[in-house]
This record gives structure tokens, C-alpha cells and sequence, in this order.
């Protein structure tokens, strides 16, 4: 089984050569006019991480860990923060102890052994956060991160009502492989698909592979069940029901505070036949927008409507620089896209887009009529190339690690009326931070999801920093656009989930009321307060 990074995205066999690096400081050298020494990625061999203060009783033992490198790995999520830290090897908290569960009775088990033993209990997924979802808190005397990958099968499939009982740990290409031969799908593909699991997904309220629609992994639960140190807690598997609050909305988000997801019944479908994309350019990111929102509220529900700005345009599709592109996509199992596509097409064109009949494809399965028919319809042109750049952008980032450079993204999302306010406040809060901190900078911004009342923007800055001092600039960076984000009216968060960075923010949104029924839902679920303490509410 391939072995995990401790610091960049992937595996160990993804982790750059020295001379990859050099590479990556060459080029960064050259487009910020710096002097950049090369420098070397850290190996397993070099961690030293303090001592395991606990030891599981002899019934775990089989099934835990205190390997340094296996610790590491379980000590940061994939931020950019996140990477500074583990590049230069710095890990003062890290768990003592990594469980891996191989059913729900042994994760019973170590959730009694964490409670009565008054140890912070972490559930691990993937690995794969970028808001500090599963770093270790301070003050605990035991720390055991529960990794949940042995709980990785499909276990059931309704092929009537089209759903499946999944377990909590299977990643996402295991849980495609398995529904794959039943000619089935979830169909959803977060960037952190590959290194993401179910369970991450529902606690951590994922978005994924559709732009429109059911975008958020709320609208694929039918049931969820849990491990709680109070019990199990499961919901009834129904299509819809007015039975007052939701169980399952209780557990969606909930970010390991109240329990562990070992088990879902998830809504899948027939796996795409028919598909049709095509890429449209706009003069401005204005007008594209506006042609987005257009779309949209027809409610065509395109499967990919992400509006790329002139900078992320040139980054990811090759573009020149000079327009904004619409990225859209229609997909089905049963009914050809060709009519939906031509139709969102003929509105972007209204709102001032160009395209070229040529550059609409359109696959109906068996040969297509009219436009382009293309069996890899989607993974050519500027379509194609924002694909690869966006599948290959995580590892990409390993290059640039330990060189000063400062680059993180931000997504949001917010009502159509207050988006051009909030874009406008966004930049200029970040462009002012990058101009202060690191004496420019680049800003740039797409969207990842569209819904008929708003946009949900992604924002990128990069800029080249101090070495040594990225984590501070950083983080004035993040506090500048964060609270630009809250004051024009946006969410803290689309789909990163909360975690231990947006906390403050988090905190100015929800209602406080809301906190203090979640703090009692907690203390009845979790009565000593050991699941991934600090999380949504206090400690």
C-alpha cells in the first residue's frame, strides 16, 4: 500500500525531486524578481516528534499506532499553513495514538477508552482538510486520532429507490470502483476526492462535482448513523419527512464533535451517458457573471457553470488574459444534453458571450448530431484544460513549499444582489494585504458553484514572502479578507467546512442561540467533551 506524505499532497512517490524544486524557485524567482535559493523536501527520516504520553489497553493494541511518520501524517490537514509547518518539521502536538478501527464495535471501543479516560478522541478521514478539521488541541493529556479507512465497503445497494448503505471510511475512488460494476454513481468529486473520504464528506458538509443543483453532499444523505459516547445514533431511511428538526441535518456538519460517521444510506444514480460542454468568454468578469445568474435561474441545472475571472482563466485555460471564461457542462444517464447546452449557451451569448459553434460538444452515446460529437467530450480545449489544471493544482503547490511563497485560496458564497459589493471588498482587501505584507501580490477569483439566489467565488492570492516569516503574512492576509467577507455579507465558508481557522468568523455568524442548543446537543452526546474539542463550539 502506497505510504502517505507527512507534508505534501498525495503520496511519498508524489513528493518533488530536489530538482523539481529548483525548478519551481526558478520560476518563482523570475516572476517576482527575487533571488530564490533552492531548497531540499523533508524525509521520514527527519522527523522527531515527542514521545507517546499514553498506551492503549491491551484489547486496542492490535489496532494502533505511534509511528512517528504515521503521527505526523495525522497531525495536519493540506492548508497552506498546514504545509509550512510539516515542510519544516515542526510538530509540537501531534497524537499520541492512531487508531484504525477495523468495525464499529472497535470504534465503540475507542471512544469508551477516550471518554472514561478523558482523551480528545479526533476523527480522521482522509486527511484532506485545509481548515485545521483534525489538529490535535492543547491541554489534553492523551490524544488518539481515529482513522476510519478499515470501515471502506459499500455494503448495500437499493436499486429500486437507487441508494446505497456506505461505510464512513471508504475514499472516494474506492467508493466509485464499488459502485461502478452495478452501473452506478455517487457523482460527487471534491477536489479532495482522491484523498477524501464519506464520512469526511457528510461531517464536514462537502461540495462537490455539480455547480448547480445538488452541489452539497446534504442533498445524497438519506440516513446517516454515528457512534456517539452517549450511544448509537441513527436516522430512518426515507426520501423526505416533516417529523420536525432533522436528525441527519444534526450530523451533516457537524465536524466530528458529536460523534463518528461509520455508515451512511446514500441517494446515487445511473451513471452519465450523455454529456455536452462547452467554454464561453466574456469581455469582463462582470458580464460573465451575469450571464451565470441568467443561467442558473432558468433552473437548465447545468453540471458544471464555473465562471473563471481573466487571471484564473489564463492560469487554468490557457487563455490570454484579457477575458473571462464560462466553463458549462450538461450530463445524463437517460436524456441527451444537446438541446440543454445549446440553450445555456444562446443566454450566455445574449449576456455578451463568445463561442464558436465548433467549440460546443456534444456526446449522445452513439455517434451525436449537430455541434461537435466527442466521446471525451469536456476534456479538450479550454474546458479540458481547466479540467487537468484543477485535478493537478494540489500537487502542483508541493513544488513551491519552503520557498517564502505565500498562496492560499478562500471560497465564500453570497446573494446575487451583494456579490459585485463583496467582490469588490474582497480583492481590494486582499490585493491592500498582499501590497502591505508582501509588497504585491497576485488576486484572482472563480466560481465553484452557482445557485439561483447567488454565487459561491473562490478567491486565490499568492505573493511572494519572507522566508521563515509566511505563516504570520499568512495570516494577516486571512484575518484581512475574512472579515472583508463577513462584512459584505458572505459566508465564513462554502465547503471547506469550519475547523479551527474560521472559528472567529464562524462564531460572528451563527446565531448564538443556535450555540448554546449545540453545546447541549454535545453535552448529551458527548457528556466529557473528548470528540475534536474546540471545534463549532467552545471546549
Amino acid at each position: 500500500m502506497a505510504k502517505r506524505s507527512f507534508w505534501a499532497w498525495g503520496h511519498e512517490s508524489d513528493e518533488p525531486t530536489a530538482e523539481q524544486m529548483k525548478t519551481a524557485a526558478g520560476e518563482l524567482a523570475k516572476r517576482y524578481k527575487v533571488d530564490l535559493a533552492p531548497v531540499t523536501p523533508p524525509r521520514s527520516t527527519d522527523l522527531s516528534l515527542r514521545k507517546p504520553r499514553i498506551t492503549p489497553p491491551s484489547s486496542l493494541a492490535p489496532i494502533c499506532d505511534s509511528d512517528d511518520h504515521d503521527r505526523a501524517v495525522h497531525t495536519y490537514g493540506r492548508s497552506f499553513r498546514d504545509r509550512i509547518r510539516a515542510f519544516n518539521l515542526d510538530f509540537p502536538n501531534p497524537p499520541d495514538v492512531v487508531a484504525r478501527p477495523r468495525n464499529e464495535e472497535d470504534v465503540e471501543a475507542v471512544l469508551e477508552w477516550c471518554s472514561s479516560s478523558g482523551y480528545a478522541a479526533i476523527p480522521f478521514g482522509g486527511g484532506s482538510s485545509t481548515v485545521a478539521g483534525f489538529e490535535p488541541p492543547e491541554g489534553y493529556e492523551g490524544i488518539v486520532t481515529i482513522d476510519m479507512e478499515g470501515l471502506g465497503r459499500v455494503l448495500e445497494i437499493d436499486d429500486i429507490s437507487r441508494s446505497a448503505r456506505i461505510q464512513g471510511g471508504v475514499y472516494g475512488p474506492a467508493l466509485e470502483d464499488q459502485l461502478r460494476p452495478h452501473g452506478f454513481t455517487l457523482r460527487h468529486y471534491p477536489q479532495s476526492f482522491e484523498f477524501s473520504t464519506l464520512g469526511g464528506w457528510i461531517a464536514t458538509r462537502s461540495g462537490g462535482h455539480y455547480a448547480t443543483n445538488q452541489t452539497h453532499i446534504d442533498d445524497m444523505v438519506e440516513s446517516v448513523r454515528m457512534v456517539t459516547p452517549s450511544g448509537l445514533w441513527e436516522s430512518r431511511r426515507l426520501p423526505g419527512s416533516g417529523a420536525g428538526p432533522s436528525p441527519d441535518r444534526i450530523a451533516i456538519g457537524s465536524e466530528g464533535i458529536l460523534g463518528i460517521i461509520t455508515e451512511a444510506w446514500m441517494r446515487i444514480q445511473a451513471r452519465p451517458v450523455f454529456r455536452a460542454s462547452a467554454g464561453v468568454t466574456f469581455p469582463t468578469f462582470a458580464s460573465g457573471a451575469e450571464a451565470t445568474r441568467r443561467i442558473v435561474q432558468t433552473k437548465l441545472w447545468p453540471a458544471n457553470c464555473r465562471l473563471l475571472d481573466p487571471v484564473e482563466a489564463a492560469a487554468a485555460a490557457g487563455m490570454g488574459g484579457a477575458n473571462a471564461l464560462l466553463l458549462l457542462g450538461f450530463e445524463s444517464a437517460e436524456v441527451p444534453q444537446g438541446e440543454f447546452i445549446r440553450h445555456a449557451v444562446d443566454i450566455a451569448r445574449e449576456a455578451g458571450g463568445t463561442i464558436d459553434e465548433a467549440n460546443i460538444r456534444i456526446s449522445d452515446g452513439s455517434g451525436g448530431s449537430g455541434g461537435s460529437s466527442d466521446g471525451d467530450t469536456g476534456r479538450q480545449g479550454s474546458v479540458g484544460a481547466w479540467r487537468n489544471s484543477f485535478l493537478n493544482a494540489p500537487y502542483m503547490k508541493n513544488h513551491q513549499a519552503g520557498l517564502g511563497f505565500v498562496t492560499e485560496t478562500m471560497e465564500t458564497a453570497v446573494t446575487w444582489d451583494r456579490w459585485p459589493n463583496l467582490d469588490e471588498s474582497v480583492r481590494a482587501a486582499l490585493q491592500d494585504a498582499l501590497d502591505r505584507v508582501c509588497g504585491g501580490g497576485t488576486v484572482s477569483c472563480r466560481f465553484t458553484h452557482v445557485y439561483t439566489d447567488g454565487p459561491a467565488p473562490y478567491f486565490t492570492f499568492e505573493g511572494m514572502g519572507r522566508l521563515g516569516a509566511e505563516l504570520e503574512m499568512y495570516a494577516e492576509i486571512k484575518q484581512a479578507a475574512s472579515d472583508a467577507i463577513m462584512a459584505a455579507g458572505g459566508t465564513i465558508t462554502h465547503h471547506h467546512a469550519v475547523g479551527r481557522l474560521h472559528r472567529p468568523w464562524y462564531d460572528q455568524q451563527r446565531p448564538e442561540l443556535f450555540a448554546q442548543a449545540l453545546k447541549a446537543v454535545k453535552r448529551t452526546l458527548d457528556p466529557n467533551g473528548v470528540l475534536n474539542p474546540g471545534l463549532l463550539i467552545d471546549a
